[in-house]
């Protein structure tokens, strides 16, 4: 038996003698489940009918995205580092071209993650890559098909290597985390999956419980936000889709959109 994906988010869930009928992650107010119907599919099918495509932001940052759009449409980021690269995020579909293209950049030493819609096929890339996958604890309820290389952190920061670290912001989930670059800009850079979500002008940014269903935090928990981020420097931020890229004043909007908040 192949284990499950849901075409809705992407997750893959482990299949077994009892067919999960709902995605247990679209089921929850943060997603949903559309009107046609829970309908699935899995890395076989997904090869036969989806590419994976990169677009290199700079000399150390890579997009990697499914085409046809896929799930949610995220993006999966790959930061090169001299002493190991990450996979921020993930994608469902893992084929041969892409993992000989990450191959050539010197492999992944960890993957990492803003929150649970992009769990994904996290175990495949882990295994294909031997390295770990690092999830806030906040969020393990919410690992349904939890792996060898799983390892789950506590607290307010993570840190990995070369200054890097991931931070934990919460708001979207209790896990819901930013990966901090503090060399890939003058001041830093974020990545920030849908812990915050960048608006198409480029001149807002959101934070919510969800985001689909447009359902707001509480403006306490916008308060603590906000001052979080107040103490971290960076000028740079890129988000889950591949449009949301901010450069050199992306601290200055995301204050500016947390104090019209409050």
């Amino acid at each position: 038996m192949k284990n499950q994906i849901c075409t809705a988010c992407g997750t893959q869930l482990p299949m077994s003698s009892k067919p999960i009928k709902l995605c247990p992650i679209c089921v929850d107010d943060r997603q949903y489940i559309p009107e046609t119907g829970q309908t699935w599919t899995d890395l076989d099918e997904l090869s036969k009918n989806h590419l994976m495509v990169t677009k290199k932001l700079n000399d150390h940052l890579y997009e990697l995205k499914m085409m046809p759009s896929f799930g949610i449409g995220q993006r999966a980021l790959l930061v090169i580092t001299p002493a190991g690269n990450i996979l921020w995020d993930c994608i469902s579909l893992l084929n041969e071209p892409i993992i000989e293209f990450i191959n050539s950049k010197g492999g992944l030493k960890a993957i990492a993650f803003s929150h649970p819609h992009y769990y994904t096929t996290m175990n495949e890339w882990a295994a294909t890559f031997n390295c770990p996958i690092y999830i806030h604890k906040n969020d393990e309820q919410w690992i349904f098909n939890k792996g060898d290389q799983v390892r789950l952190w506590e607290g307010a920061e993570q840190e990995l290597w070369d200054g890097i670290s991931i931070i934990n912001v919460g708001g979207h989930f209790p896990g819901s985390s930013i990966l901090h670059i503090p060399f890939l800009s003058p001041k830093g850079v974020v990545l920030c999956g849908d812990t915050f979500y960048i608006s198409p002008s480029k001149k807002h940014m959101a934070a919510m419980y969800s985001y689909p269903n447009r359902i707001p935090l509480p403006l306490e928990e916008i308060k603590r936000i906000k001052a979080l981020m107040h103490q971290l420097d960076f000028d740079t931020m890129h988000g889950f889709y591949a449009d949301q890229n901010v450069y050199l004043v992306a601290k200055e909007v995301l204050e500016t959109s947390m104090s019209r908040y409050v």
